[in-house]
């Protein structure tokens, strides 16, 4: 009965798990359709500072509501969490959405596919920083999700993520974004006894002074220029579900998913993001191929195969090994 308890228990912890991680990916799956016409009409820079210093703003409040003065202290942990949340908030964000923009047409479409790298990236981390092999299931998983992925966006034409101006230089910014992400999602398993608000709280807030200090001195040299009321005014819709969906929702969802289900299967669902991206585009007229039917079968299935696997309680504590690597 105890036994029975256990595994109950565990299979909850990893069902809300993957409901967590679901919300945030589906959130994040839609942002670049909505980023499209928003970077037509301001920089990605200012776009961003606007964007996570309201969810920085967000975070504080409810943290200093629910938990105190005291929870904004780092602990020692200045440096770690500056870093990690530069990652997340300042290299992430702006490394991808610099790279959507300069690719042009095709800029959602390959920053939508490029986020399938995470997966593989995340596990080639894992095995580098913390000499674990993922598990043959969760490898297998991934490869089979980031051809599903593949599929989806160049409806089985890879000439299609080479249509657009400057790809290479687009696809290695998005690129250095994606391993800055995966940075940030291994990095946060050291905070298991801080609460996910307090986490998400200090990274994000750390970030946005990472972020002011980009932003202040790219203006100052001339290289970017201050939005004017007209421009923040064009992109309100794109703040609102930005700062909302897409900014407190999406990364509370993100860090709690992932401590719940461990940084190497919690990122396998970064293969949700095209997808969604993708089910946008077909809502609003696009016409859908065979090969992206069967693309997004392959991806579902994908994610299936490996949650089903984890759900064993040996599987189970094999996986969160590397947590507890991590904090030692």
């Amino acid at each position: 009965m105890e036994v029975d308890r256990e595994e109950i228990r565990m299979s909850k912890k990893y069902t809300l798990g993957i409901i967590l991680s679901l919300i945030a990916t589906i959130a994040w799956g839609g942002m670049f359709p909505v980023m499209a016409p928003a970077l037509k009409i301001i920089d990605p820079f200012y776009f961003t500072l606007f964007r996570y210093g309201t969810v920085a703003i967000i975070f504080a409040i409810l943290l200093l509501i629910i938990e105190g003065p005291s929870s904004f202290k780092p602990e020692g942990h200045f440096f770690n969490l500056w870093l990690l949340g530069s990652f997340a908030f300042a290299g992430f964000n702006l490394l991808v959405f610099l790279g959507q923009h300069a690719a042009g047409e095709s800029g959602s479409l390959i920053a939508s596919v490029m986020m399938a790298v995470q997966p593989l990236i995340g596990a080639v981390v894992t095995w580098i920083m913390y000499k674990k092999t993922p598990k043959r299931i969760t490898f297998i998983s991934m490869l089979i999700a980031f051809v599903g992925v593949f599929l989806v966006i160049t409806k089985g034409n890879p000439a299609i993520l080479f249509q657009g101006h400057d790809t290479l230089v687009a696809t290695g910014l998005i690129f250095l974004a994606d391993l800055f992400w995966v940075l940030f999602t291994t990095g946060g398993t050291k905070y298991k006894n801080w609460s996910i608000l307090r986490y998400s709280t200090l990274t994000t807030v750390y970030g946005v002074f990472t972020l002011i200090i980009i932003v202040v001195f790219a203006t100052l040299v001339g290289w970017l220029k201050v939005p004017t009321t007209t421009q923040v005014g064009g992109i309100r819709n794109a703040l609102i579900y930005m700062i909302t969906f897409a900014g407190v929702i999406a990364v509370f969802s993100w860090n709690y998913g992932n401590r719940l289900l461990g940084p190497v299967n919690g990122i396998l669902f970064m293969n949700v993001e095209p997808i969604t991206a993708f089910i946008i585009m077909a809502i609003t007229g696009y016409k859908v191929s065979i090969f992206e039917i069967i693309g997004c079968v392959l991806t579902i299935v994908a994610l299936v195969m490996n949650n089903l696997a984890l759900r064993t309680k040996k599987n189970v504590s094999s996986v969160n090994e590397v947590e507890i690597k991590i904090e030692e």
